[in-house]
């Protein structure tokens, strides 16, 4: 494919820096625009940067937007179908599939309406009036913020007693601290299975083909313990439209065409042997899963996201294997902490033993004179990916790259993946769910 113009675009935080590094080094002409003034320096060195991404609208053959948020408030897909009706091609949403993310409750209902079982679950704008409902129906539940403070991830509660006491008592504290903040909270059923998330990429019209499946690995610490982080690392792997995808996301692919949907859309789910319980949706790129996708691609990425956005079928060819991310974080992270930022992190060089970078991707990173340094302020510096025949040898490929990396305090889970290998596949399998 002839070069083209690629504008991406971060209108909250730089998070898309990668992708855009990528498609660069393709040898198309990119633009990447940064909101968040902390943020600015991300990516600096690796790609062309803009202080005005609308001034480049015309300029850009596709514009990219990295997440639904425009600041504190949800925004892209507002902006997304107006360049659309201007004739521009775009990556991004649309109003109604950012609600699926700010607004869980619609998340639920469009669920419902297309036939896809959901958990019991119920929203509260009063802390008080979820506490009593909990008192009068007693059982395990999930505690999942509402609205812009759902991003502060260590807010969502997992319930571990079975009659939900444990959240009656971290609801009292959020009364206290998060009162002023959180404009509310949905409880959700808690259920025990396999944790899965089945990922597609939407090209206006349809699912193209092969469909991701991946693992999140939310918390600080191996074993899956300590603060949610958002995301630690991710494991993945790719195949057809089989009945975990048909039972979910296929089920919404008419509702996705009538709202022009473009991008990566993500449904995590709570899978056992009686069946299949969608938990969030993710109505956008997720990190660093995009970031491994993008590594598994064989498709060149700027061929791939230009046809997309065109609405044609970008005939994705993927690793035929399994994939391993890991994020290489250093302090703060996963809390904010100007202080310990520059006193630890800030301007940390990122020292390669060899000079493969082969798997290894950029996330809150810049190159200044050639070497690569901490950028930001969030304390997540770069991340390792590794590809193999089985997703232990994927997991083997990863780590050997991150030995070979220094950063002073850095810090990373060595243990993504190893649900996989410890039977989350073989269950996963045994009920049926990844078949033909």
């Amino acid at each position: 494919m002839d070069p083209k113009n690629f504008l991406f675009c971060s209108l909250d935080a730089a998070l898309i820096g990668d992708i855009a590094w990528q498609v660069a080094e393709e040898g198309h002409d990119v633009k990447y625009y940064i909101e968040t003034e902390d943020d600015r320096e991300i990516a600096d060195g690796f790609v062309e940067k803009t202080d005005d991404w609308e001034a480049e609208i015309d300029w850009a053959d596709v514009i990219i937007f990295d997440d639904i948020w425009v600041g504190s408030e949800v925004g892209t897909g507002k902006l997304a179908e107006e360049l659309r009706e201007q004739g521009k091609a775009v990556v991004g949403g649309t109003q109604n599939t950012d609600r699926l993310e700010d607004d869980r409750g619609y998340a639920m209902e469009i669920l419902r309406e297309h036939g896809v079982n959901t958990i019991q679950h119920r929203e509260f704008s009063d802390f008080d009036a979820g506490i009593e409902y909990i008192r009068e129906n007693p059982g395990p539940y999930v505690i999942k913020p509402l609205g812009e403070v759902q991003n502060v991830k260590r807010l969502l509660y997992v319930g571990r007693e079975d009659d939900g006491s444990d959240v009656v008592d971290v609801l009292r504290a959020y009364k206290k601290a998060w009162g002023h903040r959180m404009k509310g909270f949905q409880l959700q059923r808690r259920v025990s299975g396999v944790e899965i998330a089945v990922c597609g990429f939407f090209n206006g019209n349809k699912f193209v083909e092969p469909i991701n499946f991946n693992f999140e690995h939310k918390k600080l610490f191996p074993g899956n313990i300590g603060p949610s982080t958002g995301e630690m690392g991710t494991s993945m792997f790719w195949t057809g439209r089989n009945k975990l995808f048909r039972e979910t996301l296929g089920k919404l692919e008419d509702w996705l065409a009538a709202e022009g949907y473009v991008g990566s859309i993500d449904i995590n789910c709570i899978v056992n042997s009686s069946g299949i319980y969608p938990l969030e949706f993710t109505p956008r790129f997720g990190y660093p899963t995009i970031v491994l996708q993008e590594e598994s691609f064989k498709t060149p990425t700027g061929e791939f996201f230009y046809k997309l956005a065109h609405g044609d079928d970008p005939e994705l060819q993927v690793h035929n294997g399994y994939q391993i991310a890991v994020r290489i974080c250093v302090p703060p992270f996963p809390f904010d902490d100007d202080k310990t930022f520059d006193e630890n992190s800030r301007n940390a060089a990122i020292v390669f033993e060899t000079d493969d970078r082969d798997g290894i991707h950029i996330e809150d990173t810049k190159k200044v004179n050639g070497q690569w340094r901490v950028a930001g302020t969030s304390g997540i510096a770069i991340i390792a990916t590794g590809k193999g025949p089985t997703m232990a040898r994927a997991q083997e490929k990863a780590y050997d790259r991150i030995e070979n990396i220094i950063i002073p305090n850095l810090y990373y889970r060595d243990d993504i993946g190893r649900r996989w290998i410890e039977g989350d596949g073989d269950r996963l399998l045994a009920w049926g769910y990844l078949g033909p």
